[in-house]
């Protein structure tokens, strides 16, 4: 029996920011490009859950990262 993930906004944040530090996506892209990240079977729980937190798959993928901490100011 498939078990149905949860992906939680937190969740997708720390996905987004681990993407971002390895240099696979760029923040200014817009959300979507995420896609290509995550599988197609889990992407449709993803884009619900960013709906349901008032993101839209056009917003940029800083916008979903939120505020940044950087330790070399």
């Amino acid at each position: 029996m498939l078990q149905s993930l949860h992906y939680s906004i937190d969740l997708i944040r720390d996905e987004a920011r681990h993407l971002v530090q390895c240099g696979l996506v760029d923040r200014q892209k817009p959300i979507y490009t995420l896609c290509r990240h995550i599988p197609a079977r889990e992407w449709v729980v993803v884009e619900a859950e960013l709906e349901s937190s008032g993101f839209l798959l056009r917003d940029r993928v800083a916008d979903l990262m939120g505020r940044e901490d950087w330790e070399n100011d």
